[in-house]
């Protein structure tokens, strides 16, 4: 049940209209002026944040309980003008938009013209980024071949673990003085390099220590001068409470909830990651809590249930930073991603739900807000309870929670070589990425457009497109004498386009070890503190950098196309195939129809495609996985696309698999639209035949008739459908439960659906926020029947 209170600030999150605050760009200019050159970069990355905490304003907004904001108020969002110095032009592209637009007032636009751009044009990471890539790394990046996340976000992800419940920062604080202490001058040439990061580690413990004083001295001030005993009485605990944390341990579930609450401020306005921090296991995390002042009578669980409510809020008022140009195209949204895990397992393997797991479910019920994400593990070991409550949720049609196979989960971080206990504790972030929690940066750099590189291969190294070679010379396609000899060009163009952009990142891991240190993230991040190291350097236990492949469903069924009609069957000559795509299909409806109704295609649990899908997928794996990055770690894939499938589609022609030229490819690892015509059943074992646990995280959207999971033998046969995937080791997957009508009606009328949520890819969003190509993407997907 959502109280009063809520509500009331529900409403008021909802109601906030986002803007730009130049608040943090201001004091960020400051302190580079006052101290660069003179301090070393993690110190002077410390200053930065100890600086915007001690000046940046804060308030408590009438009646809440759990109190932060990023900006001055809900929806101020702060810019990062060391990583992107936007041009006033952005600025005004920013306000005007008429989805995902951030108000931009002339003041604003005043310092950014005046103090911000002089001084950070040539500074940003965006700039040294681009001053250091090479012709070729340029040339892909905008012919849309693969994005690239950190030209204007900071490197993710960010996943807490439990510490922050066992310790305060003047915790921190020793453990950093006790490494500082062993530290060898004498034999261990980094020695400096450490004392330095440790020392900028102990200031940002001062950052977020001087905002929990400062939050708790504010609501003194506001206690005394309050009228309503009962609000006073509130402002009195929001003292005790921020007295005492972030300084200390939590004691409490209320405190537990605080001290999350101001972690995260602090990682997510150090830098923006991407992904926003995330609370992981949160379920498991307040469980001892909760369980301990339920016996003694000190908390009941209306009273957890409204402190969690209170902090769903605080999510939605924080949009993501804003974004323009190829970035802003991959991730066209407000939503943050942080992603809260509920259920799955605990260290020991034995099942992870508990009573808090059933109270953040009620909780994401009850709020239906697109920020934060939610998710639940479901493990082999998990009751039926546990997940039917989940998809009792999820058949309400707003796209919350996910669901995510948590024995797949856990055998993906054992075969990226971690340890049981650290796999076991982990789980997923942003859309569907896996990761040990509290101990690893598995940083995204960026989409790669797979059936860009087949459009490539089909014409000899050119880029139809934009009539320019971007590739490498493999052959006349109209020679070739086999389906293999097709494929072995094809694999020859990844290689040479994956080879660009591992390069690329190397280059861009070591610009921001250099340049951009997080030492307070550094502080959460096991083994940071032991290692001296920086989170962005190689300081965590575990660091993966992961490339995410995008559109397996169309170049399968281009391959397929090809394959079968040219190669097997001879029903066309590769020239009139080359021909039709040139045209758009054109003139060529024979030729269109064949690939429309006598193509094999990937989703139908049909071997043909579904071994062509499998070559493709073992292809990039192979060509991407253990390829070294800069932080002692190696490569790996993920397959999901946030909303880059609509503009990687929109920089590909027309394709084999009856794509015609600039529609949307199908998202993560779901079959292209209108081609999975078995049902859903079909489509999760043709799903299975790629192997999820080589991978990092797989994502895949269903679309489900509403009427048909209605009752309790609907939701039975929803549950099996889970479980069935996942007994297939499926990693993920997600459902939109919404008819075609009613999209179709939103569309036409978004002033009467306005509220009107939607699964994108791996996350919700409403419909009337996303592009027309994006809704129209969504409208075509298949509507399932089970």
């Amino acid at each position: 049940m959502i109280c009063e209170r809520v509500k009331k600030l529900r409403e008021e999150s909802l109601n906030a209209v986002p803007y730009i605050s130049m608040e943090r760009a201001k004091i960020v200019d400051e302190v580079y002026k006052k101290y660069e050159g003179t301090v070393s970069k993690p110190v002077l990355r410390a200053l930065v944040l100890k600086e915007f905490m001690s000046k940046k304003k804060i308030s408590i907004n009438d009646g809440e309980l759990i109190v932060g904001e990023r900006g001055e108020s809900p929806a101020a969002t702060p810019t990062y003008p060391e990583l992107c110095c936007h041009t006033i032009e952005d600025m005004e592209t920013m306000n005007d938009r008429e989805k995902v637009f951030f108000k931009v007032d002339e003041q604003a636009k005043e310092i950014q013209k005046e103090t911000i751009i002089p001084y950070w044009k040539k500074r940003s990471m965006r700039y040294h980024i681009f001053e250091n890539m090479t012709q070729e790394w340029k040339d892909c990046y905008e012919a849309g071949i693969f994005t690239e996340f950190q030209e204007q976000r900071g490197p993710g992800h960010t996943v807490g673990d439990n510490k922050i419940y066992k310790k305060g920062f003047l915790d921190f604080k020793k453990e950093i003085d006790e490494s500082i202490k062993n530290l060898d001058f004498h034999n261990d040439d980094d020695a400096l390099n450490k004392i330095n990061q440790l020392e900028a580690m102990k200031i940002a413990c001062d950052a977020i220590i001087i905002l929990g004083k400062r939050y708790s001295e504010l609501a003194r001030e506001m206690a005394e001068r309050e009228d309503d005993p009962k609000r006073k009485e509130e402002l009195i605990d929001i003292t005790e409470t921020c007295s005492w944390i972030p300084a200390n341990a939590p004691r409490t579930f209320r405190e537990a909830i605080q001290m999350y609450w101001f972690v995260h401020l602090c990682v997510i306005s150090e830098l923006n990651p991407w992904d926003s921090f995330n609370p992981g296991r949160l379920d498991q995390h307040l469980n001892s809590f909760y369980e301990r002042e339920i016996e003694e009578g000190t908390l009941t669980r209306d009273r957890a249930e409204e402190l969690l409510q209170c902090l769903w809020v605080k999510f939605n008022n924080q949009p993501a930073p804003p974004k323009v140009g190829i970035t802003l195209k991959e991730s066209a949204t407000y939503t943050d991603f942080a992603n809260i895990n509920s259920g799955g397992l605990k260290a020991d393997g034995s099942d992870g739900v508990n009573e808090v797991s059933y109270l953040v479910l009620d909780v994401i019920d009850q709020m239906r807000l697109l920020q934060p994400s939610s998710n639940v593990q479901i493990s082999k070991k998990t009751p039926q309870r546990f997940l039917k409550k989940a998809l009792s949720i999820v058949r309400k049609g707003w796209g919350q929670p996910s669901l995510f196979n948590a024995d797949a989960v856990v055998q993906e971080l054992l075969n990226a070589g971690k340890d049981i206990v650290d796999a076991r504790c982990g789980g997923t972030s942003g859309c569907v990425e896996t990761g040990a929690f509290g101990k690893e940066a598995y940083i995204l750099t960026g989409y790669f457009n797979i059936p860009k590189v087949l459009e490539i291969t089909l014409n000899n190294g050119v880029d139809p497109m934009i009539g320019k070679k971007l590739g490498i010379e493999t052959g006349d396609p109209t020679e070739f004498s086999s389906y293999d000899e097709l494929f072995e060009a094809f694999k020859k163009q990844l290689d040479y386009f994956i080879d660009i952009k591992v390069r690329g990142n190397r280059v861009i891991e070591r610009l921001y070890a250099e340049n951009m240190p997080v030492p307070f993230l550094s502080i959460i991040i096991d083994d940071c503190i032991k290692n001296g190291k920086d989170y962005n350097a190689g300081g965590a236990r575990y660091n993966v950098t992961y490339i995410q492949g995008v559109g397996i469903g169309d170049i399968t069924d281009s391959l397929s196309t090809i394959k079968y009609h040219v190669f097997d069957n001879r029903n066309m000559s590769m020239k009139e195939l080359l021909d039709a795509l040139k045209d758009n299909f054109e003139g060529h409806d024979d030729v269109f129809n064949l690939i429309k109704k006598k193509t094999p295609k990937y989703g139908n649990d049909d071997d043909y495609a579904d071994e062509i899908m499998g070559s493709v997928f073992k292809a990039y794996y192979n060509e991407v996985t253990g390829r070294p990055n800069t932080r002692g770690g190696e490569h790996r894939i993920n397959m999901l696309p946030t909303t880059c499938h609509v503009y990687f589609g929109s920089v590909i022609g027309a394709l084999p698999s009856g794509k015609k030229s600039e529609e949307a490819l199908a998202d993560g690892i779901s079959p292209a639209k209108g081609a999975d015509l078995n049902g859903p059943t079909g489509v999760i074992k043709s799903a299975s035949k790629m192997d999820h646990l080589i991978t990092g995280g797989t994502l895949l959207n269903q679309k489900v008739t509403p009427s048909v999971i209605e009752g309790e033998e609907g939701l039975d046969k929803l549950a099996n459908l889970v479980r069935g995937y996942f007994k297939l080791d499926g990693h993920h997957i997600q459902f939109n439960v919404v008819t075609r009508e009613t999209l179709l009606e939103a569309q036409e009328r978004p002033e009467e659906y306005k509220n009107l949520i939607v699964r994108v890819a791996g996350y919700s969003d409403y419909f009337s926020n996303l592009s027309k190509e994006l809704q129209d993407e969504i409208i075509a997907r298949t509507e399932q029947s089970i």
